[in-house]
């Protein structure tokens, strides 16, 4: 990845697009999944989003292998796809900007305080 693409987001538009279109090869019903699973993890992404490319390969990953074996998307992800997504972003540390926002004022009223 060359600076202009880092900057320009360029690199990450190119990732998404892969990712679409490895998305249009899952059955129907996988891409409704693959939708409503972008929908909730994007709130949990930092200010570029490059922090969720890792996670969204994860889960097309999952996906993909799940419709080679034939299983349901409920049977992969239940019936909360938004709670897996928040347990997902929460084990893999995706802090979005509001969390660290949250931090850094947690961290200045400590110090206004003298703790």
């Amino acid at each position: 990845m060359n600076f202009w693409e880092l900057i320009t987001g360029g690199d990450m538009t190119k990732e998404l697009k892969a990712f679409e279109s490895r998305a249009k090869k899952l059955p129907a019903d996988y891409q409704a999944a693959w939708e409503k699973i972008k929908a909730n993890l994007w709130p949990h992404s930092d200010f570029t989003g490059r922090n969720l490319m890792p996670i969204l390969d994860g889960v097309l990953g999952l996906l993909e292998e799940a419709a080679a074996d034939g299983q349901s998307v409920q049977k992969v992800f239940g019936d909360d796809i938004k709670g897996f997504c928040s347990a997902l972003a929460g084990e893999e540390g995706a802090k979005s900007y509001r969390d660290k926002w949250r931090q850094q004022l947690n961290n200045n009223v400590a110090k206004k305080l003298g703790k």
